[in-house]
């Protein structure tokens, strides 16, 4: 399965989530950027709020697409030890990269959405959404987080995924929704034919139109 670009691949993940449509309590939350647009597709299917969930992966110095763990709001942090023990990464090293990407977390939470506080998550029903998991990291940073929070369900969900990693997440979470897990896998964007970066100025301009409850 090769998705066209974002928006093909959040339509094609909506069809595989109809049983949820139209449940009260629901809300997707997307891990910008690239989740975004996948999630507005998602969220308009469901007929449910959109909002994002801040995290950020911590790339190995140097080999920064390999990610050794991922930090998240609500001072989340998950290290893949796996990553680390192999190559010899040190805590010191880890530390330096999450106080980096902390920082632009906290650069993308005042961007994305400014004063507005983030959207209540008790006893709800929660879609974390991105375009695909690779190591998981990401993934699995947030929905400790969300979980914190006390949400009645979380639901991953993503167009693509390296089956292992759809499969370690399973026990994490009440549900997962992988649309397409290709072996051998190669990364995300190999299932893309237009895997162009979302910049701020689209994630905002569509959690804006999702709020609006418009598509056009």
């Amino acid at each position: 399965m090769i998705f066209r670009d974002h928006t093909d691949a959040g339509r094609r993940l909506a069809s595989r989530l109809g049983e949820y449509a139209g449940r009260p309590g629901l809300l997707v939350l997307a891990l910008p950027r690239g989740g975004v647009p996948v999630a507005f597709e998602v969220a308009l299917s469901l007929g449910a709020p959109l909002d994002v969930f801040l995290v950020r992966k911590l790339g190995v110095p140097g080999h920064e697409e390999l990610a050794m763990g991922a930090i998240a709001t609500g001072g989340v942090r998950v290290v893949n030890e796996a990553v680390v023990r192999e190559l010899g990464i040190s805590g010191e090293v880890i530390d330096a990269v999450a106080a980096r990407e902390r920082a632009e977390l906290e650069r993308r939470a005042l961007a994305y959405r400014g004063e507005r506080p983030a959207p209540e998550v008790l006893g709800r029903t929660v879609f974390l959404v991105d375009d695909g998991l690779a190591t998981g990291s990401t993934m699995r940073a947030a929905a400790l987080a969300v979980r914190r929070q006390g949400p009645a369900r979380v639901v991953v969900a993503v167009p693509v995924a390296a089956r292992a990693t759809c499969d370690e997440l399973r026990a994490e979470v009440e549900d997962i929704v992988c649309a397409a897990t290709p072996e051998p896998f190669f990364g995300v964007g190999r299932w893309y034919q237009d895997f162009s970066q979302t910049t701020d100025e689209e994630v905002r301009e569509l959690l804006a139109r999702a709020k609006q409850g418009s598509a056009e």
